[in-house]
């Protein structure tokens, strides 16, 4: 248990040099560290030759962390559950509130910029014991790209995982396939094994085939972000060819192929395709071409396609892309349970955005590590846990890039051990670089100015259930302002605000559709 220590203020605290690293505890399966043995022995040994820099870092101790307390050790760290000396304290996710100690920096995943509800307790514990809170997702190099990130660790875990489950699946629906020796990816002491042992079955599956009866088998993947390239990478260590949209109805009809090849090559290889939104979405005024432009200002002037164009001829989708209520779904019930009555060969879905409720509609719940799929029947609209029976199975782990916690960690510490020197050694905000000024939430329990905008958010915030796109709330109002752009990640909602209360306005938040990634906009409603 920590030790509160209120007589020790931030004078002395901040900038001390000593940093403690926490044990997590949101979930079981939570074995990432944000430093690594290697990166604590380089930060110690470097703080040593430094006036000021690190000079000590205190390990909680964790029997599940996937590096030991005894490598910290090794490294020179100390172990300790007590973080009280410890002027900078980081971990992945957030700790319990009764840890957070006072007059300290912390550093980890908060999940408080946007207002979240779920989070709030958090930020007001934050301010009671005036703690500065620098969050990671807010790291951003000056083109405003972030800097600490997992997305090719989700997408690397979460193809592996679907081609796990895919095995199990298919051998309920009678062919055995190589997909059925692969393990999940934490099953593996690394990402190299389970590498091997994807390329082990892709070896098999050039050798001697996939059964005939569920070939081609095709994988849609949405989206170009690192979530997406991660997925990729996986899926090409399997023998495979990429096609265009416009290429998969010839493709299932085997007429992509020379004639002597269509009746046995396909068997020996898998086939991809990425999906971007002109493959989704097609304008409303059949006279008008796709424009990306257009779609994101005025999406109402669009239709989905995915459904028509992609679905039809899909094995399995994997979902990669950030989707917000104003845009149309890539998948509604509708269109799935239709699909399934036509015959689609659709098996399974891997949501890796894990979007509950989102851009595919069916996706109504998050799944564990320990149990990572469902299956949804669309002629029955049942939800089973179990892998036989009919409908479509969907993988939708909220926390896959921890089932690779040796490398994500590596990959995680490789570049936080180059901000920890200045967040721990720094006695002042203006003593930090940009980057990290604008990734402090909080100074010493109050909000910094970027972050203003928050309690006005909290304060006028209304609970709606999710609205159809463009459809309005049932509620008077004087004027509906739409707000769309970067409004978080380069904090435009401040500026929107001041100047609504600069003319006298008052103003509700009625819908907050936040995107989630650098290159995604938000969007807001303000009445």
């Amino acid at each position: 248990m920590f030790v509160h220590s209120h007589s020790q203020r931030n004078d002395t605290l901040l900038g001390n040099g000593v940093i403690g690293i926490l044990a997590e505890t949101v979930n079981m399966w939570e074995r990432r560290a944000p430093l690594t043995p290697s990166h604590c022995a380089r930060l110690v040994l470097g703080g040593g030759k430094r006036e000021s820099g690190v000079n000590r870092i205190i390990v909680q101790p964790s029997t599940k962390r996937i590096h030991h307390d005894a490598q910290y050790e090794d490294a020179g760290c100390e172990i300790s559950e007590d973080l009280s000396e410890c002027g900078l304290i980081v971990g992945i996710k957030q700790p319990k509130l009764e840890m957070i100690l006072p007059d300290r920096a912390y550093a980890f995943f908060s999940h408080t910029h946007k207002a979240q509800k779920e989070n709030m307790p958090l930020l007001d514990k934050i301010m009671e014991e005036r703690v500065s809170l620098f969050d990671y997702e807010l790291i951003v190099d000056d083109d405003g790209k972030r800097m600490l990130a997992f997305g090719k660790f989700a997408g690397r875990a979460g193809l592996i995982d679907f081609l796990h489950g895919l095995g199990q699946r298919y051998l309920s629906l009678g062919y055995s396939t190589p997909f059925l020796s692969l393990g999940q990816s934490h099953m593996y002491p690394s990402l190299a094994a389970a590498k091997a042992a994807v390329i082990a079955i892709g070896e098999e599956i050039a050798t001697y085939g996939l059964p005939s009866g569920i070939c081609p088998i095709v994988f849609a993947f949405t989206g170009s972000g690192n979530v997406s390239q991660g997925a990729q990478e996986i899926f090409k260590l399997l023998p495979h060819t990429f096609v265009d949209a416009e290429k998969l109805p010839e493709l299932s009809a085997g007429k992509s192929l020379p004639p002597h090849h269509q009746s046995t090559r396909r068997a020996f290889q898998l086939y991809g395709c990425v999906v971007t939104s002109k493959d989704m979405v097609a304008p409303k005024d059949p006279s008008r071409c796709f424009d990306k432009a257009d779609y994101y200002a005025h999406p109402e002037h669009y239709r989905p396609v995915f459904h028509e164009r992609i679905a039809p001829y899909a094995s399995a989708i994997v979902n990669c892309m950030y989707w917000e209520r104003r845009f149309p779904r890539l998948l509604s019930i509708d269109q799935l349970q239709q699909l399934m009555k036509n015959g689609c060969p659709l098996v399974g879905i891997s949501d890796i955005t894990c979007d509950i409720g989102g851009s595919i509609e069916f996706v109504n719940k998050s799944t564990s590590i320990e149990r990572p799929f469902f299956r949804y029947d669309t002629s029955t609209n049942l939800y089973h846990d179990d892998m036989e029976g009919d409908g479509v199975i969907c993988l939708a782990v909220d926390i896959l890039p921890t089932e690779f916690s040796r490398e994500a960690s590596q990959h995680f510490g490789d570049i936080l051990s180059r901000f920890v020197t200045s967040l721990a050694s720094a006695k002042g905000l203006l003593e930090l670089p940009s980057h990290l000024r604008r990734a402090c939430i909080a100074y010493t329990g109050k909000l910094t100015p970027l972050y203003e905008y928050i309690p006005r958010m909290r304060k006028t915030m209304i609970e709606l259930p999710p609205t159809p796109a463009n459809s309005l709330p049932d509620k008077k109002y004087t004027t509906l302002v739409s707000l769309c752009g970067h409004l978080f990640d380069k904090f435009l909602i401040n500026e929107a605000l001041d100047i609504i209360e600069t003319a006298g306005g008052s103003f509700h938040l009625v819908k907050c559709d936040v995107g989630q990634s650098i290159d995604d906009m938000s969007y807001s409603e303000l009445e």
